[in-house]
């Protein structure tokens, strides 16, 4: 099977290529200030990694994509970017769970909790619990000691998971950034949906419906 798998959920844009024996991904991690380059980056990494494998996009036989939770905008771009692939070569098309994505590429004993950086104070966790936007209060309270949380919440909030008893791997591991490679390997035992059937799961609403509620109600 030839796989195009990627993720937008994150500032990262993670995409990665199954193809037989071939495993092999790229990525694009923005700077500190720098914005998310998913618009920009997301075909161009793609593009590169089907030329190194001598393949094109008409080649493939399935793709998926992370569909959340996340940002609003990086998951529109993915889960838009991942429809439109399918539709133009015919590719089956699968989506997984960015937080299972997370927790599976790091299995740990005492169970991992996936923890992803919501904004607004709150986190997006998964994993070993189901998933779920929670505050850092309810946060401490999904948290068991000897978990392993992982994920740029989980460094976020590394001062409410601690204390209760989770290990948190340093700031720099790669076990807190999504794996491509890992929706790819999700991706690759799940039925396929129809195009219709990938949506994004946010989760909780968008920052400007927010904002637009909180107007109305003024």
């Amino acid at each position: 099977m030839r796989l195009l798998a990627f993720d937008t959920a994150t500032p990262a844009t993670a995409v990665a290529l199954v193809a037989g024996e071939q495993r092999g991904e790229l990525r694009h991690d923005p700077q500190p200030g720098e914005r998310p380059g998913h618009a920009a980056q997301l075909l161009a990494l793609a593009a590169r990694l089907l030329d190194d494998a001598g393949l094109r996009f008409a080649d493939l036989d399935r793709i998926a994509v992370g569909v959340g939770p996340g940002t609003f905008t990086g998951l529109r771009i993915g889960v838009a970017t991942a429809r439109a692939l399918a539709q133009g070569t015919g590719a089956e098309l699968v989506g997984v769970s960015t937080l299972e994505a997370l927790a599976t590429a790091a299995p740990h004993e005492g169970g991992t909790l996936a923890v992803l950086d919501a904004r607004r104070g709150e986190a997006f966790v998964g994993g070993a619990v189901p998933p779920a936007a929670v505050t850092p209060e309810i946060l401490a309270q999904v948290v068991r000691p000897g978990m392993l949380a992982v994920g740029d919440g989980a460094v976020r909030f590394r001062a409410v998971l601690e204390p209760c008893g989770a290990t948190v791997p340093a700031d720099g591991s790669p076990l807190h950034r999504v794996s491509a490679l890992s929706v790819a390997d999700l991706a690759a035992g799940a039925p396929p949906a129809g195009r219709e059937g990938v949506t994004p799961e946010y989760l909780r609403l968008p920052d400007a419906e927010v904002a637009l509620r909180e107007r109305r109600s003024e």
